[in-house]
């Protein structure tokens, strides 16, 4: 909202793992008036009770939701590229299978080439170069030390 001067008709896309922090997105955009576009791959997908939710809401606030394994369908007009870290706390023993399953998720300047003109990349940090390369992670798109910054005030 403070980059865009709103967020009303805004694009979002998901590209990893779908955790909580994916499901925090998910229960807030659609109610926020943000189409949200997810790609995980499969078995990584969404809770399926935090789909069905955000479908319901997607369907109340006229916003669309698209569900698919393809980073780049997913980046395809979006507004606001976004990923986390594909191994969270718990799920070290799972790295090498899930650094496997995430390859082509990386997200990089040739994903952004199908995204909306305008758009930026966040990440809650901290993180792995094989979530985002540099390009991406370090360019003037990347808003990921503001993000940090305003986490800080609402922790």
């Amino acid at each position: 909202q403070e980059h865009y001067g709103g967020l009303n008709g805004l694009t979002i896309t998901w590209i990893g793992d779908g955790n909580n922090v994916l499901h925090s997105i998910m229960m807030s955009a659609a109610k926020l008036g943000m189409h949200v576009r997810i790609a995980t791959p499969k078995g990584f997908e969404p809770d399926l009770r935090i789909t069905k939710i955000t479908e319901r809401y997607s369907e109340e606030y006229g916003t669309k939701l698209l569900l698919t394994t393809d980073p780049l369908e997913a980046a395809d007009g979006a507004n606001v590229l976004v990923t986390d870290t594909w191994i969270s706390m718990g799920q070290e023993e799972e790295k090498k299978e899930r650094l496997k399953a995430f390859q082509g998720y990386q997200i990089t300047m040739q994903t952004a080439k199908s995204a909306a003109s305008n758009w930026t990349f966040l990440h809650c940090l901290p993180r792995k170069p094989e979530e985002v390369d540099d390009e991406v992670f370090y360019s003037p798109r990347s808003l990921v030390f503001q993000e940090a910054e305003n986490r800080k005030w609402t922790i």
